[in-house]
């Protein structure tokens, strides 16, 4: 059977094969758009692992330098120990340096005492490893990442960071999406099925029109 199909009919036939051509190219933007952001995306959270294993450098390297340090004061804390020993058997002249060597002993012991305690933070921090529950605030200037901090309390305590005063009174965020706020802070909790921390309150997902 041979079908006649008039020049109107030919006509709306293209006009719907060009709308369906304008809609390919339209979802392939779309598509285009968003392998954009996600490769965007890994390059940044490589970055930030590339930063967190120098940090973690950085630290094993002040703990070294501090045990050296500590060493050596352990080295002048048995020096003047001996000369304290020494001046006891001296003249009134020698008990003026003894009492120097004393001032020097317990300032020298007030040091080892800081050094001590300041490896023993570093070496809590290397060893620790995140447990369930664990949150970290993540401070977000126009909704990119600026400062993590231990606590919310802590982000909200270091208003120089921020250019505020230490009596601004932070408020909870509204809907808006986080690029609308100057400064905004978003808490993460420790994830052990993820090995990683994921944020508390998700963002609703946006629907992309036209996808189904």
């Amino acid at each position: 059977m041979i079908r006649i199909v008039s020049a109107g009919r030919l006509q709306r036939l293209e006009q719907n094969a060009d709308r369906a051509r304008a809609r390919v190219r339209e979802v392939q933007v779309q598509a285009d758009t968003a392998l954009g952001r996600h490769v965007h995306n890994v390059v940044e959270l490589t970055a930030r692992a590339e930063q967190s294993e120098a940090a973690a450098s950085a630290a094993r390297w002040d703990k070294d330098i501090a045990e050296t340090e500590v060493k050596r004061l352990r080295e002048r804390v048995v020096e003047l120990e001996g000369a304290l020993e020494r001046a006891e058997d001296t003249t009134d002249e020698v008990g003026v340096l003894l009492s120097h060597a004393m001032d020097a002993l317990s300032a020298a012991q007030q040091e080892l005492l800081l050094k001590d305690i300041a490896i023993g933070r570093l070496r809590e921090e290397l060893e620790a490893e995140p447990v369930e529950g664990q949150s970290l605030t993540v401070l977000l200037h126009h909704g990119e990442p600026h400062t993590i901090y231990a606590s919310l309390e802590d982000a909200h305590a270091d208003t120089a960071t921020h250019g505020m005063p230490a009596d601004h009174v932070w408020k909870p965020c509204d809907d808006r999406p986080p690029a609308a706020f100057t400064w905004r802070c978003e808490a993460f909790k420790y994830n052990p099925d993820s090995n990683g921390f994921r944020r508390l309150h998700m963002p609703a997902p946006k629907q992309i029109e036209g996808a189904a």
